[in-house]
């Protein structure tokens, strides 16, 4: 299965159209994961056949809606994904919304998808893989150009890379054998 995931898009429809393009023509996704802030950037998709998933950013209006979930819990090809804006509690959240650090000490996910900070990386801790895609941005005061990243899971394991939205250049990878699976 194949994930395109981006984050923080920030009204940057054109770069979110760019990425789209890129996923679904390139790399062939079943999914877009779009890990919060300006949601409604999301319309933009509508445009491609390709799944979406969303998760609201913290400032986002439906952030405070109950209804809403606002931290996502699923499983591709069997790898257990939390799906979360930021990867700590934050001032916004609900009161039952489930805390990123916990769900990932007590081992109930594999991988972790945030956004929030901008800063593209991949690292792991504690048997869980943390990956931040970025922003797309065109400016950004923290210094780091537009970025998307795109999983690959199988049988065999689990292939993440962070990927420059201007030069295609892949700024981090990271190879997991299929171990890390229940």
């Amino acid at each position: 299965m194949r994930l395109g995931v981006v984050s923080d898009t920030h009204g940057n429809v054109d770069n979110l159209r760019r990425v789209a393009e890129e996923l679904v023509e390139n790399w062939e996704v079943d999914f877009i994961i779009h890990l919060g802030d300006e949601c409604e950037d999301i319309k933009v998709l509508d445009e491609f056949e390709v799944e979406v998933v969303l998760v609201h950013g913290v400032y986002c209006q439906y952030y405070q809606d109950p209804e809403i979930t606002n931290r996502v819990l699923c499983q591709f090809d069997g790898y257990r994904f939390l799906l979360t804006h930021t990867d700590t509690r934050h001032k916004n959240d609900l009161p039952d919304d489930p805390d990123p650090q916990e769900l990932a000490a007590t081992g109930e996910v594999d991988v972790a998808l945030y956004g929030h900070t901008h800063i593209p990386g991949i690292k792991q801790e504690d048997g869980v893989v943390w990956l931040n895609p970025g922003h797309l941005k065109d400016e950004d005061k923290k210094g780091y150009s537009p970025s998307f990243a795109v999983i690959q899971t199988d049988d065999e394991g689990i292939l993440m890379q962070i990927i420059e939205l201007n030069t295609g250049k892949v700024l981090e990878e990271l190879e997991i054998e299929q171990d890390m699976k229940e």
